[in-house]
């Protein structure tokens, strides 16, 4: 059975395990520029600086991520009518957000015209509230279809090792689901700061405290059982 330093590496092998440990940097750094800000500039210069440079690092790792959800509506696009329309919207907007999120990285190191990252950072943003909106329905639908099939066998009380086997999956499949939605509206927050700027989503905690929910939400869905 692995360890906690294997799993650790199995973690930090996958691409969505090293983008959740460089989120985690970018969002503590944010915080911690915040909150010196005053007392100790010199401390705040070089937090901001850790943020810029693992939010630009964040970018380069989702180079081509545009393909996970166009790869997902072709291979698993639902297993009803509702279902794959929920998908395609949910999966359109990450790929209008990843493949924009591509020119914002290049116009934001200078490959292109700096004057294109306003525009770029918008579009992404809005795709991305698209996706998380639909993801976020999707998650409570099934949720709710495993809450039903979970009170079934439990009102069948059918003391077996499969009927107990059954609700365990159920009762993961909701975690890991309630683990996404959390994910995905504490990101919701961080692209509606972007999109419609305002004094709630904008301020420095809400998107510290948002950006690190959505950050550990990942470690646990993506750490190796």
């Amino acid at each position: 059975m692995n360890d906690t330093v294997d799993k650790l590496v199995i973690f930090l092998a996958k691409r969505d395990g090293i983008d959740k440990l460089v989120k985690t940097f970018q969002y503590v750094s944010k915080l911690v520029n915040w909150h010196v800000e005053t007392t100790y500039p010199d401390i705040a210069t070089r937090a901001k600086q850790w943020e810029v440079a693992s939010g630009l690092s964040r970018k380069a790792f989702r180079t081509g991520r545009s393909l996970t959800g166009f790869n997902a509506l072709r291979r698993s696009p639902g297993t009803s009518p509702g279902f794959r329309l929920l998908a395609v919207l949910a999966n359109s907007g990450e790929m209008v957000y990843f493949f924009f999120d591509h020119f914002l990285w290049l116009a934001r190191i200078g490959v292109i015209d700096a004057k294109y990252a306003k525009r770029m950072s918008f579009i992404s943003a809005f795709g991305e509230s698209v996706g998380y909106v639909f993801f976020v329905i999707s998650d409570f639908i099934l949720i709710t279809k495993g809450l039903k099939a979970e009170r079934k066998l439990l009102i069948e009380e059918k003391d077996s090792k499969e009927t107990e086997g059954e609700i365990k999956k159920i009762r993961m499949d909701r975690i890991m689901r309630l683990m996404g939605v959390a994910a995905n509206i504490a990101d919701l927050i961080i692209a509606l700061a972007e999109i419609e700027p305002n004094p709630f989503c904008n301020h420095t905690v809400t998107l510290g405290i948002s950006g690190l929910v959505s950050a550990w939400a990942g470690w646990y869905r993506n750490w190796p059982s």
